[in-house]
């Protein structure tokens, strides 16, 4: 793959002057893009993915939650339905997507969505739900939709200034297009990161006046949860474990087990992949499977009432400067209720 990638660097200036013509004809107003009275976040990046929205939105849920009635509309990638679902008692991982079922599951206080069309999944909302916020996952490029704040996310270990656009690196617009954030989030820092560090990644990334940067990190919890119980992690280092990943990057979920002297398989498998009955059927017979929460979902929802031996490994997530960060943000909506 690596080499292919490489092979189509000549679709690269193309790749880069059809998504920059496409983002100056938004900018200059030659193509409409339309903003709401209704508050709406997104929470996207450049990168083709794995720089942890998840934790990101689940962190701006809480946060808003307590004051605001909070709705999430995502395109729900992979999903097998089209059109636009407002999540209920019958969605499942493939009629919505893994991740907003995800958040569909966990959070029992907000509406879960999903469209491809971002203005009509936006109007559904308002319509159906009238909620006092929007938040939209993975919907920096569908510049059609003028969010009224804009999140970018970028990983500690690929920002996105190190890198160039499809096919040959992993943008999906050119490194100008972060100007359209109000807050960019460098994630997956290391716990220790140094204030000169901090200020090196700051003057790369060539902030323009009214954005800032924050840094967040992830790590993992000291207890694993199945459907019904939750043990602490130590208490299955004797057992046969199985770790199933389906995620962008599973290096730091692994490099933690690592660190717990955890013994394990690993069974790695594309992001979203959807599990066919023959690989359930093998897991099935593992005496412990242990998996990343946003894999959960999806292997839950296929083991059924068999799934005794799943258990999961949540993520903790972390931004330095929280109150400033939480402040930026109760400050935006501020403005639409007083």
């Amino acid at each position: 793959m690596k080499l292919l990638r490489r092979v189509l660097f000549p679709i690269v200036p193309i790749y880069f002057m059809v998504t920059w013509l496409r983002n100056k004809c938004y900018d200059l107003g030659w193509k409409s893009s339309k903003s709401y009275d209704t508050a709406v976040i997104c929470v996207g990046n450049l990168s083709t993915g794995g720089t942890g929205k998840t934790p990101t939105i689940e962190y701006l849920i809480r946060l808003l939650s307590n004051q605001y009635k909070v709705a999430i509309l995502s395109r729900g990638y992979k999903r097998q339905t089209s059109g636009y679902i407002l999540a209920d008692d019958n969605a499942t991982p493939k009629s919505i997507g893994d991740e907003p079922y995800q958040f569909y599951s966990k959070f029992n206080d907000i509406d879960v969505s999903v469209d491809g069309d971002r203005q009509n999944g936006i109007e559904q909302l308002m319509h159906l739900k009238q909620p006092d916020v929007i938040l939209l996952d993975d919907a920096f490029q569908h510049r059609k939709v003028k969010p009224g704040y804009n999140i970018v996310l970028t990983s500690y270990g690929d920002l996105y200034c190190d890198d160039i656009v499809l096919p040959t690196g992993n943008l999906r617009e050119p490194r100008i297009g972060a100007k359209r954030a109000n807050i960019i989030v460098v994630t997956k820092c290391p716990k220790h990161l140094s204030c000169s560090e901090k200020e090196h990644i700051e003057k790369r990334l060539k902030l323009l006046k009214h954005q800032h940067v924050y840094f967040s990190s992830i790590s993992y919890s000291e207890i694993i949860f199945s459907e019904k119980n939750q043990i602490v992690l130590n208490q299955i280092v004797d057992k046969k474990i199985t770790v199933v990943t389906g995620i962008a990057n599973p290096k730091p979920f692994l490099d933690y087990l690592n660190s717990k002297s955890i013994d394990f398989e690993h069974l790695n498998f594309k992001d979203h992949h959807d599990f066919s009955s023959a690989e359930i059927e093998v897991l099935q017979q593992k005496e412990i499977i242990l998996t990343t929460e946003k894999d959960y979902v999806r292997l839950k929802y296929s083991f059924q009432s068999n799934s005794s031996q799943l258990w999961y490994l949540p993520i903790i997530f972390k931004i330095e400067d929280e109150d400033e960060f939480d402040t930026q943000l109760l400050s935006f909506m501020s403005t639409f209720y007083f």
